[in-house]
């Protein structure tokens, strides 16, 4: 995986091969930044990173000036990835270990953007579980974005606050607003 633009543009950041993740491909990643780039000032926004994995969200946006942002896993590995990663690039990235879920029931901070990439084999009434409770729990900011990373075989349009998808490759975002 690559960083797309910022600071770091072009730095290539490898994971070890047994950490249990799937990154965002630069493709779908490239594309996701460029629609949010039309929408954000990255340098004024914070930034939940769910089920973040190698941290391949967290890096793009601390890259691109983005101060304030947690990273989100329940992987011992993925989390000492992360930490380890952001102390070699200098950046201002957060990380708790915890289960998704129950950070979720029990954070009480609002972010400008949440992005979830789950593992892709979750049943629907789990990934439906990602925006309750973050409506629920009120963890968007007006005007907030959240962006759930899924395959094109999962369809989230049913859920509230469903907004719109966007797909590149086998990659689909689908986008919920406040």
């Amino acid at each position: 995986m690559r960083i797309i633009s910022g600071t770091y543009k072009g730095r290539k950041i490898v994971a070890p091969a047994k950490l249990p993740v799937r990154p965002t491909t630069d493709m779908a990643k490239e594309a996701l930044f460029n629609i949010l780039n039309n929408q954000y000032y990255f340098d004024d926004i914070s930034v939940l990173d769910l089920f973040s994995g190698t941290g391949n969200i967290s890096y793009e946006f601390a890259s691109r000036g983005t101060e304030d942002i947690t990273a989100v896993d329940d992987n011992y590995g993925c989390i000492k990835f992360i930490n380890s990663t952001a102390e070699n690039f200098d950046m201002p990235i957060k990380t708790i270990k915890s289960d998704v879920f129950k950070f979720l029931e029990n954070n009480n901070q609002q972010y400008s953007i949440i992005f979830a990439d789950p593992p892709y084999d979750f049943e629907v009434e789990l990934f439906s579980k990602i925006p309750q409770l973050i409506f629920e729990n009120n963890l968007l900011q007006d005007e907030g974005l959240l962006i759930i990373e899924h395959s094109k075989h999962t369809d989230l349009s049913h859920l509230e606050h469903y907004s719109h998808f966007k797909k590149y490759g086998g990659n689909m975002f689908s986008f919920f607003v406040k």
